[in-house]
């Protein structure tokens, strides 16, 4: 890492969207809100800037990043489009969904965006602070999720400062994130599969494709973010499938269950998960050795839910 930067905290409005668009321009990284997760953003053209996204992080370079835009016509720009890229588009864009696409050639971004990858991931966000921001700049911005590598996702700017704080430009406020877990990733380069479970139930996309969609197995080879078996990791140790809380346990509870936090006392999985990481956050924060999470049940998406679970709880380097 270099010398420590001031990172500034911005405002969610017209000078707050200008000043971070100026800061893009600059090379420089600032951290946004999405309806998933806070994004950490730079210039996806600019090779140092998109270095410095790895460098912030601490993130493996072969770890490709998600491009976000401000709309279906930029998409096109940058990968090769197609008719199930342009159904799920209208679908589910702006949202919670990232497709990966072929790279179009000549398409100038970076290549570490793609760590040399022939595909892209691509989404058009729907966070109106995010919309703000990526119309100030008018470009495509690189951004993955604004903490330091295989950590806790930041659902806050509170959680973007705890972990980034000197390391980048600026973070722009804009309150907690409704959805709480990063986008569903949909592989169509090669007929569609699921790379990541996220906030776009897979049920909804096989619905919109009239087809199921298989699931990408556990010994393919790396082809979009979100695919390290242990990511999204408190410092605290986590246990899955907790029927009660072993002494020096935090219980994350999900359901009608006493429980130290409960993701959602009345078992409603979107409540759950826009509650995970921030709680997260939470129980870690008061240092305890290990976390017990309560079942969560796998349909819709729990499945994503499950999954940042298992792989908080995966064994780590």
């Amino acid at each position: 890492m270099g010398l420590p930067v001031h990172t500034k905290i911005l405002s969610a409005d017209a000078p707050g969207f200008a000043a971070a668009a100026a800061i893009l321009r600059d090379g420089d990284l600032v951290a946004f809100p999405t309806e998933t997760v806070y994004g950490l953003g730079g210039d996806a053209r600019n090779d140092m800037a998109v270095a410095r996204i790895f460098e912030a992080k601490g993130r493996p370079h072969f770890n490709p990043l998600i491009v976000h835009v401000n709309s279906v016509d930029m998409a096109r720009n940058f990968v090769e489009w197609t008719d199930e890229a342009d159904i799920l588009a209208q679908a589910f864009w702006p949202g919670p969904l990232t497709l990966v696409l072929p790279l179009k050639a000549n398409s100038e971004l970076s290549p570490l965006v793609t760590a040399e990858l022939p595909t892209l991931a691509i989404r058009v966000p729907a966070h109106p602070v995010a919309q703000a921001l990526l119309a100030a700049f008018d470009g495509p911005v690189a951004a993955p999720s604004a903490n330091p590598s295989g950590r806790i996702s930041p659902t806050t700017a509170e959680h973007v400062r705890s972990g980034l704080s000197g390391r980048i430009a600026a973070i722009l406020d804009g309150g907690r994130c409704a959805v709480g877990l990063e986008s569903t990733i949909l592989g169509l380069a090669d007929g569609p599969k699921l790379l990541r479970p996220g906030g776009l139930p897979a049920e909804a996309i096989e619905a919109a494709l009239h087809g199921p969609v298989p699931v990408r197995g556990s010994d393919d080879p790396l082809s979009s973010p979100g695919q390290l078996a242990s990511h999204y990791a408190p410092d605290a140790q986590v246990r899955l499938n907790a029927r009660n809380k072993r002494e020096g346990e935090v219980l994350l509870g999900f359901g009608p269950v006493e429980a130290d936090l409960n993701l959602s006392p009345a078992g409603d999985l979107t409540e759950a998960a826009a509650n995970l990481f921030r709680y997260l956050h939470q129980l870690d924060s008061e240092g305890r050795g290990t976390i017990a999470v309560s079942p969560v049940p796998d349909h819709g998406i729990g499945r994503a839910i499950n999954d940042r679970l298992r792989r908080a709880a995966a064994p780590r380097d």
